[in-house]
Order: C-alpha cells, then structure tokens, then sequence
C-alpha cells in the first residue's frame, strides 16, 4: 500500500508530504483546488511521461517520491526479473530537471519508464473518469473474466506458448516467399554457375596464359636471338669464353711478380664460369623454342573465353570469377535446402499450434465455469445499486484463428430497463450507470487480484443520494482486502472513509500553491456538512453530517 507520497516543484504544488493509512481515504476539496494534480504527480512514478511543464519553479527540479509496503503482496520474483533489489518497504522516486532530463529510481537503483511501469501496475490501479470507456473495449471485458477466473498463469503460459507459434509463422511465410522469389532465378542462377564451373578457372590462369601466348607468338625473334647470344659467347671464330680464358693465362704468367693479377684471375675465371652457364642454356632454349600453332590456337581460345567472362559478370580478374562461382553455387546449395527448410519449420508450427490449442481451449473452459458466477454477482451488486430491473450477460465466442489472449471473444450485454433487449454495454448504459457498473467490477475482482491500492478518481459522477451511499459502502468493503483512495465531491461517499484529506489552494504575495489536509473528526464533520449545505453550514447540515459519519 502507499504509505507517503512526497511530492516537491509539480504544478501548484511547492512541497507536500502525505502519509496514507491502510483501510478507505477520502480525498475532497473544491473544483479546481488540485486533486487531480496528485494523481498527476502519482502517476510520474508510475511510469508515465512527463516533461518541464510541470515545473513550478522552472529554475528547480521536481522530485516526486512514493514510499510503498509491499511485504504482502509475492512481489519478489517480479523484483527479480526486473533486476532490482527487494524490500518490504519499497521508495520508487522520479526527478525532473529544468532541461527535461528525467531520471527514475527504485529503492535508490536507477530505472528506465518501462521499469516503473512494470512494478507500477501491481502497485497501484488508478480509476479515473475516462478509465469507464474501457467497458467498451473488448479487451478489457475479457481481463474482467480472466482475472475473475484467476487466469494469471494459465494466460502466462499461453502468451509464452502464443509468442514462440507467431514467431515461427513469420519465419515459416518468409521463407515461403523468399523461396518462391529466389526460384524464379534459379534456371539462370543454374546457367551462370554451371558455365563458371565448365570454365575450371585456377588462380593466376590468365596471367601464365598470356605469357606463354606471348612467347609463342615471338617465337621466330627468340630463337634467332638465343642462337646469336650462343654463338657471341662461345662461338668458333670468335669466343668471349675464349678471349676470357686467354685473359686468365696472361693473368696467371705475371701473378708470380705481380701479386695484384691473382685476384684480377680469380674474378676473370668466376666470370668465365658464369658465361659459360649462360652460352649452355641460351643454346639449350633456343632448341626448345619452337612455334607451335596447335598451342597457340588453344591459349587464345581459352584466353578468349576467360575474357568474355570477365566481361559478362563486369570484372577484372580470374579470382573475382571463382569468388563468384563459389558464391552462386551456396546460393543454389540454400535455394535447394529451402524446401527441406520449409518442411521443418512447418512440423515445428504444427506441433506448436497443437500445444497453444490445448492451452487456448484450457482457457476457454476456465472462462466459461466462471461465467455465471459473474454474470450472477455483477446483476445483484447493480439491482443494490439503484438497477432494480439491470439484466447482464456475457456472450463468448470463440474464434478460429488464435488471439494475443486466447481464441475467446466475450462482449458484455446490458439493459437497465425491465423487458428490454440487452445490448453492447457502450451503446445503453447512461453515464451514471457505467459508473455503477465500473465499480462494481472493481469490486468483484479486487479480491481476486493481489493489488495493494486501487485509486477512485470521482467514480461516483453521475449518482447521488442513497445509490451513493451504496457506492461508497462497496468501496469501504474493499479495503478490507486492499488500501483504497477515494476522490470524491458526494457526502455519503466521503462520511465512508476511514481517513479524509482535504485538498485546498493558498496564496501567498508571489503564488497560489495546492496544500492537503488530514483533517481531524471535527475537521471532517465541518467538511461533510459543507458538502452537504454548501459555504454557509447550517446546524441541519453539521447534525446530518454526524449522523452520516457514525452511520
């Protein structure tokens, strides 16, 4: 339950401390005076978005800070999956700086919005005036029946179970598609790949290709010069070998007194050798040098078809061709897998559409035993109320194709009048009526749903007098389950709670600021009567006011 809600620079409030009690608190005050300003500032530390219009003083930061008992409510697993540290007592606080910086922490651990949120829905329930239109909403009309059914784990399971098909679904219809796309191209996906691996291309094929058309091509002029080079370096008539080796004897004659031709010698006869090498291959090569037109008419046609390749996939190098075909022959490989790929995934969704079915229609009969039970209760808690001919129903149908929540579709049908036709509840129920009906919703799954506090914002617009009073004797029998906060401008509500604030505006030579009251039993009979009478209280309206309270 909310224990105390410190609130500094919001709105019209400069600082306010309110310290909640457990049981049923009644919040009253003028139009205008700032109620909704607390349920503003509560609602930051909630998770909701906010931004520096709500700073007082636009030079300052707003803090709004909510100290929380929370030891009865099994929250410790959701404190575990939210990575936050646990405690009984539990402070969640939200700053707003002047630049629009906001910052949110739990029990001094710092959080994001969806943190607060999370933690924020199994704290506190706030009941504003707009929350009635959800009992159009067909949705929330099923949560009425699930949490009514105490479906908590069973719909955890399913949602779990409903994630894992619609996951598998969407892999199972992409796939189909890009299978089906990518096998319009397989015929010529097949072509390029199945020409790449005809061509048998190696790395650096070209270049040595080339080279050898080259040389074949040349191969008159190499032979004539190989053969002369030959003939230059050790021919009959004259020899550079020979001129070389006479050098190496006239060296070798006067190297006895003449130390310095020793190693004129030694270089002479490394040269000799050297030459000597190069005559004996030059003459070995230009043997082998033969133009062979059979060669050459192969290399230009594989020359040929390497560069019409290349030309054709727009490259410049053998390597980029392999690269290619090595890549069009995995994307044939996946193209060929998809359907062995397709058959998998479709095994997979229909055991998975097995299992959430056999989950969805445990669903369907845990909804469908509770039912009556609501139907029952909601009818007789709306004839208390000032319905004395209310008829109600709830049509449930189930549905082909699996929902976020199951296969069901309940709507619930209404009819304030006696011998009517029931209809959709949004499209005969009275402003006032709805309000009866919200609350008396509220009421049954309140003990069906471990929620610390719910927060009535001025449920009760629309009634007065003696349904009224029935309204807030059904809010003060809930809080024998959970601490419940009421926003209220009806007497008979307000002489229910245990606790009354008072909500009033004051000003000062600069502001007018919003304050809050606990006021005192005297207080609240002033404040009752005032409600009842108006500004000028008269001695009818303090006595009636007495009698309301310790009625």
């Amino acid at each position: 339950m909310l224990k105390v809600l410190n609130i500094q620079n919001y709105a019209l409030i400069s600082e306010l401390e309110i310290e909640f009690q457990s049981g049923f608190s009644i919040i009253t005050g003028e139009t205008g005076a700032g109620k909704s300003i607390l349920l503003g500032a509560l609602s930051l530390i909630l998770g909701q978005r906010a931004d520096t219009a709500v700073l007082k003083d636009k030079e300052r930061n707003c803090m709004i800070e909510g100290i929380f008992e929370v030891g009865a409510y099994q929250l410790q697993g959701l404190f575990e999956e939210l990575e936050l540290d646990y405690s009984d007592t539990t402070t969640i606080r939200r700053i707003i700086s002047p630049a629009g910086k906001s910052r949110a922490f739990i029990n001094d651990i710092p959080v994001n919005l969806n943190q607060l949120k999370d933690l924020g829905t199994r704290m506190i329930d706030i009941h504003s005036q707009h929350r009635n239109l959800e009992l159009a909403d067909n949705r929330f009309q099923l949560m009425v029946v699930d949490s009514y059914a105490q479906n908590k784990e069973l719909l955890a399971e399913y949602a779990s179970r409903f994630k894992d098909f619609r996951k598998t679904k969407n892999e199972l219809d992409e796939l189909r598609q890009t299978a089906q796309s990518e096998k319009k191209d397989t015929d010529f996906l097949q072509f390029q790949f199945d020409e790449l691996a005809a061509a048998k291309l190696k790395e650096g094929e070209q270049t040595e290709l080339e080279t050898e058309l080259e040389v074949l091509e040349h191969a008159g002029e190499i032979k004539n010069a190989l053969a002369k080079s030959t003939h230059l370096l050790n021919g009959e008539d004259l020899s550079v070998i020979l001129s070389l080796k006479a050098c190496i004897q006239s060296m070798d004659q006067i190297s006895a007194f003449f130390p310095k031709a020793a190693g004129f010698k030694e270089r002479l006869v490394s040269t000799c050798i050297e030459i000597e090498d190069i005559a004996s291959e030059t003459e070995v090569l230009a043997e082998d040098v033969e133009f062979d037109p059979e060669r050459a008419s192969w290399l230009k046609d594989r020359l040929s078809s390497i560069y019409s390749l290349l030309q054709k996939h727009r490259t410049d190098s053998v390597s980029s061709l392999i690269e290619l075909r090595d890549k069009l022959g995995k994307k044939l490989e996946s193209i060929h897998s998809y359907d062995h790929q397709i058959e998998a995934l479709a095994k997979l969704l229909d055991q998975q559409r097995s299992i959430l079915s056999e989950t969805a229609k445990t669903l369907h009969q845990k909804r469908q035993t509770v039912i009556c039970e609501i139907e029952e209760q909601l009818q007789g808690q709306l004839q208390q109320l000032g319905m004395p001919n209310a008829q109600f129903k709830i049509d449930m149908m189930e549905d082909s194709d699996f929902g976020p929540s199951g296969t069901d579709q309940v709507n619930f049908m209404f009819s304030a009048n006696k011998n009517a036709d029931l209809q959709e509840i949004s499209k005969v129920a009275s402003g006032g009526e709805i309000s009866r009906f919200m609350l008396s919703v509220k009421a049954m799954i309140s003990a069906s749903v471990a929620l610390p506090t719910i927060i009535f914002d001025e449920i009760d617009t629309g009634v007065s007098g003696d349904i009224a009073d029935k309204m807030g004797s059904i809010m003060k029998s809930m809080a024998a389950n959970m601490q419940v906060i009421s926003i209220t401008h009806l007497p008979q509500v307000a002489a229910k709670g245990n606790q009354h604030y008072f909500v009033f505006k004051s000003d000062d030579e600069d502001s007018t600021s919003t304050q809050i009251k606990h006021l005192n039993k005297q207080e609240r009979i002033g404040e009752i009567a005032k409600m009842l009478s108006g500004a000028n209280i008269t001695a009818a309206a303090l006595e009636n006011a007495k009698q309301l309270i310790g009625a």
